[in-house]
């Protein structure tokens, strides 16, 4: 009678536990499991969106990696932006973060200054940074020209394209700065006080009382924009198509990339092969690399942030 008391007992306690976690598990089903799952079953088939799905084995695998011309250089894009633009983005943002809590007299202008540009529509904001990067017309390069620098082609160059798209990613750095900026004013003061006694000089007091301090912000921040670079989509497709003067109507297709394939990403090709080329056996194929490669980045930076945690115990 007693075991099955308790039992009972833990049948209701594990009935009540997914009847609380059942939002959780419906949820993480329908928007997690179930699109994982259908990406991984039509990757292995000819889907057009209009005739039923038939298996084609791994062609669409085969044709992503060794046919497909645009994915290669997608991937060198999307990972040059994954190190690149993520690094610097961190860096200004915890640099700009550093400079308004030292500032003693206007700080909420100069915080609203700086976080105003990141709730900038994405595609205004990129309209308006290509019309002033515009190699010919725009006022950055007619300022540069005025003061003896040779001006960059931004945009309508391959090899300034992604700095130029670098700069709108450090232009929106608004919303790292704000959290930083929370987390640096949490930092125990008496800490700095101890280190100001020791002798320890500026950089030793960042190193050693901020820097441990404000390490798991510094990683979420990390790990959220790989993330979202990794579905870096509006801003590289909206520049590409300005830079090169294709006004995009009825009966006309864009090829991302311009200039010179420079601004293509992966997630791009998603869009490309499933809905202008109506392959979404290829399209789901990308898909996957993008999955793989964002846990791949996220398991390795957990894994430095807990190797990083033991060295420091």
């Amino acid at each position: 009678m007693t075991a099955l008391t308790l039992a009972s007992k833990r049948r209701r306690a594990a009935l009540r536990t997914a009847a609380f976690m059942s939002p959780w598990l419906i949820g993480f089903a329908v928007f997690f499991a179930y699109p994982l799952i259908s990406t991984v079953y039509f990757s292995f088939m000819h889907y057009d969106g209009f005739r039923p799905p038939t298996w084609s084995g791994t062609k669409n695998w085969a044709y992503v990696f060794r046919d497909y011309p645009l994915f290669w250089p997608a991937l060198r894009n999307t990972l040059w932006l994954v190190v690149v633009a993520v690094s610097l983005r961190v860096v200004f943002g915890l640099g700009v973060g550093l400079l308004i809590t030292k500032i003693k007299t206007a700080t909420g202008v100069f915080r609203t200054l700086f976080y105003l540009p990141y709730l900038a529509p994405p595609v205004a904001a990129t309209m308006a940074f290509a019309f002033l990067l515009n190699p010919g017309t725009g006022p950055v390069n007619s300022i540069l020209d005025k003061i003896g620098i040779p001006a960059p082609g931004w945009f309508n160059d391959p090899a300034w394209s992604k700095p130029a798209l670098t700069l709108l990613a450090l232009w929106g750095v608004g919303d790292l700065m704000v959290i930083f900026m929370a987390a640096l004013l949490d930092v125990p003061k008496e800490q700095y006080e101890a280190a100001e006694l020791d002798g320890a000089s500026a950089w030793q007091r960042f190193r050693y009382v901020t820097l441990p301090n404000i390490s798991p912000i510094v990683m979420f921040a990390v790990v959220t924009g790989v993330i979202q670079t990794m579905q870096y989509y509006t801003q590289p497709l909206i520049a590409g198509k300005v830079a090169s003067g294709v006004i995009q109507g009825a009966g006309t297709q864009f090829e991302p990339g311009y200039p010179d394939k420079s601004t293509l990403t992966l997630p791009q090709l998603v869009y490309n092969l499933g809905f202008q080329r109506f392959d979404y056996g290829s399209a789901c194929v990308v898909a996957l690399v993008l999955f793989a490669l964002s846990m791949v980045f996220t398991a390795f930076l957990m894994r430095r942030r807990g190797g990083l945690n033991l060295a420091g115990d």
